[in-house]
């Protein structure tokens, strides 16, 4: 089979390096354009969440470069997610493009379809399972370290837009590497790269973190390249979602029964008792979490009809009040306008900086009093 996938940020390297150590023929398909989701858009059913949207359409170009198999993740609760795998096998179907859909679900949720999957997944080459996950892993901690340096480099960088298209250069590096070694001198390369752009004359006077469904925090095309927007208005940006993270909890704690969310449902404490699907609980509690860390201020991202983030931007607006950080809810959808959402963002910042500044006059004027 040619299998291809969904495309979420830099996650297509990993899950392409994983699949060719398990012998598969893989087809990534383009980067996410306006053709991608106006396809989607065309074929998907219209109250869908912006992600089902793009996936289709990814799907159907990686179908145009000869992709015959849809490797799909699976979900169980309030979240969407568990549905799409089916809306989609459907939509392709009624397309008449005669894709398959393989669908990874949870393991506990339905241990026979589980290793049912995994064996099709496996094929032929079983034993290579060890090498290909950890190459797989090696490459995603890398680019994802990447990506983490460059949201403290962007506001510091000497020439606009160096940061980005380093990570860009290095994540290309690190695709191409075949062994655990030169994937990590990719890594350091790109590292050492990254601080040389820095320029020491540049001190930003704001961190904002970004909360919010996964997809939308994680796929640039989607969100509208946020951390960069944030990085050229001068912006140290928070990202509080790490996919080694998830993986950690929500595939490898979550399969042997051990991820209960607690630290999350401590921070959430007074507003969410619990998981409410999704990225809902999270949302709240790593804004809570940014608060404390005193952060400046809090972009919250979501796909519009995401029901998990609708509830929690429905807590965040009076959690905000209570816990004194700026909080901005950005819903997304095929609609959504550049000109609208860099204003909205350019807005945000402006009264934050603002803020910040009156407050430091009246801290001074305090001050003064005093003595």
């Amino acid at each position: 089979m040619r299998i291809t996938f969904p495309h979420m940020g830099f996650l297509y390297i990993p899950v392409e390096a994983f699949l060719q150590e398990l012998g598969h023929d893989v087809v990534v398909a383009p980067p996410m354009t306006k053709r991608t989701l106006e396809l989607g858009t065309a074929h998907a059913p219209e109250v869908a969440c912006l992600p089902l949207k793009v996936m289709i359409g990814s799907f159907l170009e990686a179908k145009e470069l000869g992709a015959d198999t849809v490797l799909m993740l699976g979900g169980t609760g309030p979240c969407r997610l568990g549905y799409y795998a089916e809306v989609q096998r459907q939509i392709l179907a009624e397309l008449g493009t005669a894709m398959d859909v393989l669908v990874v679900e949870p393991p506990l949720a339905n241990p026979a379809r589980f290793w049912r999957d995994m064996r099709l997944l496996l094929g032929r080459r079983p034993g290579s399972l060890p090498r290909a996950l950890r190459i797989a892993w090696e490459k995603l901690k890398a680019c994802e370290g990447l990506e983490q340096l460059a949201l403290a480099v962007r506001p510091r960088e000497k020439t606009p837009g160096q940061a980005s298209t380093m990570v860009a250069e290095f994540q290309r590096r690190i695709r191409r590497a075949a062994s655990v070694g030169s994937i990590r001198s990719a890594f350091k390369e790109g590292r050492a790269a990254l601080a040389e752009a820095c320029s020491p004359e540049k001190r930003p006077d704001l961190r904002i973190g970004i909360v919010g469904e996964i997809y939308t925090v994680l796929e640039p095309f989607v969100n509208l390249q946020l951390e960069e927007r944030l990085g050229r208005l001068g912006v140290e940006t928070v990202r509080t979602i790490s996919v080694a993270q998830w993986i950690e909890d929500h595939v490898v704690k979550a399969s042997i029964g051990l991820y209960r969310a607690s630290q999350l449902k401590r921070s959430a404490a007074g507003y969410l008792r619990g998981w409410i699907g999704g990225h809902g609980l999270e949302s709240v509690a790593r804004t809570r979490d940014l608060a404390r860390a005193g952060v400046h201020g809090v972009v919250h991202i979501l796909p519009f009809t995401c029901m998990p983030e609708v509830m929690a931007q429905a807590i965040l607006e009076r959690a905000a009040r209570d816990w004194d950080i700026p909080v901005i809810s950005l819903v997304v959808d095929e609609h959504t306008g550049e000109g609208g959402f860099q204003t909205r963002l350019e807005a945000f910042v402006d009264l934050i900086r603002r803020s910040e500044r009156r407050g430091a006059v009246d801290e001074w004027k305090r001050s003064i009093s005093r003595h």
